[in-house]
């Protein structure tokens, strides 16, 4: 489908659209903010204000069928994404998702099979696709700054926080609303972007374990795998580190060289090589998926293509699936 101008409505107005994804969607060319809702009318509205959006619901319904409003921006937990995306295809608005796409690859499957009969797109927030530091290490791989790449180490190490801890605990600690713990809220941002770089992940073998007993979803997780295209991979990602420990560490081992980067840190791109040491420094932009955001624009109007859609993003949450099977999914 082709649009034109791309009128947006954000479904769950929370924190993360604040500053990361709201402002882009007013800032883009042929992009603009029609309409947003909270099931809080008054926070609804104050956000509407403060942004200077039109209209303001407290009923997902109303904003879907709001004819102002052509393409959905679904920002809730990711226990409702699957239900919200359904209804906005239905009514042939394009969505763009929240990551984790869905809580399984079950239901990511559920969403792609809508998006194919009806013929609307579905986009995910995995934005660190269109990121330039993020790029520049995509860059550095296929232009072969290290040779055949060998190996891809992940380390993420992160301290308990005190809201973390006791019986009102963030949705992202709730299995039954975020699809498992912090692995599926933090260590998707990595798995995605390697997808994007390696190709699919395609074997893993994993173990998640609870290790500090303050929360039932999983605290540390431990896997190795391979992409399609035969990089190998590890990663290590641990939740109840102290605070000296703290890690954010990708690590990719070539056959001439290396690279190293963060995740999380936006520290500058490493590249070790036969020509010596190299830094490659990028800035965190103020709204971080605004490179996204043009991108998706781009796509609906018949321009160009996003590197992060509902196919790529399904294969994230089946490698997310897999990594904590034994722990969640025994079943399965």
């Amino acid at each position: 489908m082709i649009l034109n101008d791309i009128r947006w409505g954000i479904i769950g107005c929370g924190n993360v659209t604040e500053v990361k994804s709201g402002p882009p969607l007013q800032l883009t060319p042929h992009s603009s903010l029609m309409a947003v809702m909270r099931r809080n009318s008054a926070l609804a509205m104050d956000y509407a204000q403060r942004h200077h959006v039109p209209k303001w619901y407290s009923n997902a319904d109303e904003l879907i069928y709001d004819p102002d409003v052509n393409a959905v921006y679904i920002a809730t937990p990711p226990d409702t994404h699957l239900e919200y995306a359904v209804k906005a295809m239905l009514a042939g608005k394009p969505v763009y998702v929240e990551k984790p796409m869905c809580r399984t690859y079950s239901e990511c499957l559920e969403m792609l099979k809508v998006s194919e009969e009806t013929g609307i797109p579905v986009f995910v927030a995995y934005y660190r696709r269109a990121l330039p530091g993020f790029l520049k290490v995509k860059e550095l791989v296929e232009s072969g700054a290290v040779g055949s790449v060998r190996l891809v180490n992940v380390r993420f190490y992160r301290p308990m926080k005190n809201d973390l801890v006791g019986s009102d605990l963030p949705w992202r600690l709730l299995p039954e609303i975020s699809g498992g713990g912090l692995l599926f809220d933090l260590a998707s941002h990595t798995l995605d972007f390697l997808d994007y770089v390696f190709g699919p992940i395609g074997k893993i073998k994993a173990n998640a374990f609870n290790q500090a007993d303050c929360y039932v979803a999983e605290d540390i997780v431990l896997a190795n795998w391979q992409h399609e295209f035969g990089v190998a991979g590890t990663g290590s990602w641990c939740f109840t580190t102290s605070d000296n420990n703290i890690v954010d560490e990708v690590e990719i081992i070539g056959e001439r060289g290396r690279i190293i980067f963060s995740t999380f840190e936006f520290s500058p791109v490493v590249l070790d090589n036969i020509n010596g040491h190299q830094e490659f420094p990028f800035e965190k932009p103020l709204h971080v998926q605004s490179y996204l955001m043009a991108n998706i624009v781009a796509s609906l109007r018949g321009e160009g293509e996003s590197p992060s859609t509902g196919k790529t993003a399904a294969r994230t949450n089946l490698v997310l699936d897999k990594m904590v099977k034994k722990y969640y999914r025994k079943d399965s």
